[in-house]
């Protein structure tokens, strides 16, 4: 079993809904992900899988969905003022942790056909959640 990993770097802000804590507050994080690829065989060239197609189909997808924009459940009070004063805005089921984060990108990556196995997201130097399917 062969794997290889992409970490991709992206800048989001966001708030949990009925949430205790001080994240209950719109902030943002600068997060960083790493996408697991893996494959029983090698390819021709010796590969899993070309890391600019990773690049091509995950990385440039977050890019322009998610990098600097407000990531939110669609069930914030918030979203609608947002959207209306011209914040990029992601409006999500759930609210937007990194679990669900991670599952967003998951999802979007098996979606493109990719043998994708896991996708962490490091909300911060010390703290990650990851979705496996």
């Amino acid at each position: 079993m062969y794997s290889v990993i992409r970490e991709i770097h992206f800048s989001y802000g966001h708030r949990l809904l009925e949430y205790a804590g001080k994240c209950r507050h719109l902030h943002g994080h600068n997060g960083r992900l790493e996408i697991e690829i893996r494959a029983d065989s090698l390819d021709k060239l010796g590969m899993v899988l070309d890391f600019d197609e990773v690049k091509r189909r995950v990385e440039q997808w977050i890019n322009a969905t998610m990098d600097h924009k407000m990531l939110m459940s669609a069930k914030d009070p918030l979203a609608p003022f947002l959207k209306e004063n011209g914040e990029p805005l992601v409006l999500m089921e759930g609210n937007p942790t990194a679990e669900n984060i991670a599952r967003m990108v998951y999802d979007h990556a098996k979606a493109e056909g990719l043998p994708v196995v896991s996708v962490r997201l490091w909300e911060t130097p010390t703290s990650s959640a990851t979705y496996s399917g």
